[in-house]
């Protein structure tokens, strides 16, 4: 729906979007500054084309929020592919031939189960070298698509949850995973196939999760399009949801001036105890949240101050 936004005051706020296969996270962002009429536009964790499902859209002012979230936890529905190896470890990439094994010769269901088993708890993975993870400036797929390779330290992830069961074909198995944010789907299915010998890819993902929202509050482009400018502000939620994790300090209306004016809030002023490193949402003495804090130590002791102001 076409309307002249020219004069509006930007907005700000969070934006669920479903993001459709064929889609980059890039392609979503560029087509909500349309429809918002800001340039000021980001998101929270990228997905790949293929991918489907959360996408966590910062709008206006929020969009400084991105490098800051606290809740990084992710779930995913995935389907694992068992049978043959990739260069992407997904279905879109180049297949290895010398891998690719007879679905007759391919492990049974109880020794699949029990592979995965392996793969829930803290574990490491090597990210893949398609992926959007940056070494030395540049991202690891440019690289790759250049034919070059770079040797990739593994990092600790944490899945929380992973359950399996069989699909359709008796290559398939369906995944729902619960993990840390910075777990590549595609890892874990490639590494589950790499445990049973027989390789792996992941054929389909749909993030049902991240930063604490759910698909069920998503809204998708088509809609968001359809909708009029009024309507698509009315679905943003307010970013103090980002950090709804995160204990909650109302500041009185004397500190709450100094806090905005950058200085440090010292806690035993505001009767507050909270542990050095600790971060907090900060409160106009309305309730209303204007600013991310974190626990600091001056000389006088330990304050608050603010690291990042959402509101003025």
């Amino acid at each position: 729906m076409n309307q002249d936004t020219t004069n509006l005051p930007e907005p700000s706020g969070i934006l669920l979007v479903d993001k459709p296969a064929g889609m980059t996270s890039h392609d979503v962002v560029f087509r909500m500054r349309r429809l918002f009429n800001t340039r000021r536009v980001g998101h929270t964790g990228t997905l790949d084309p293929m991918a489907t499902g959360v996408l966590v859209v910062l709008i206006g002012r929020a969009a400084k929020a991105s490098e800051y979230v606290s809740h990084d936890e992710k779930s995913y529905d995935a389907l694992l592919r068992l049978g043959f190896t990739s260069d992407t470890e997904d279905t879109m990439g180049v297949i290895d031939p010398v891998t690719v094994i007879p679905p007759a010769n391919l492990p049974d269901n109880r020794a699949v189960i029990e592979a995965a088993k392996q793969f829930q708890g803290s574990i490491s993975q090597i990210p893949p070298m398609y992926s959007a993870l940056k070494v030395g400036g540049r991202k690891l797929c440019d690289i790759a698509r250049r034919g070059g390779v770079v040797e990739r330290a593994a990092r600790p992830v944490v899945i929380s949850s992973l359950k399996i069961r069989p699909g359709k074909l008796p290559s398939d198995y369906h995944l729902s995973v619960t993990c840390s944010g910075g777990t590549y789907i595609r890892t874990l299915c490639a590494d589950i196939g790499a445990a049973l010998g027989c390789g792996g890819v992941m054929a389909a993902l749909r993030r049902t999760a991240a930063c604490g929202f759910s698909l069920s509050q998503c809204h998708t482009i088509e809609q968001l399009t359809e909708m009029s400018y009024e309507e698509r502000v009315a679905c943003l939620h307010p970013v103090a949801s980002l950090f709804a994790d995160l204990p909650e300090v109302v500041l009185p209306p004397f500190y709450d001036t100094l806090c905005r004016n950058g200085c440090e809030i010292y806690q035993n002023r505001i009767q507050t105890n909270f542990t050095l490193g600790t971060r907090v949402r900060l409160h106009h003495p309305d309730g209303t949240f204007f600013a991310l804090g974190e626990i600091m130590d001056f000389e006088e002791g330990s304050a608050i101050k603010a690291i990042k102001l959402f509101v003025l």
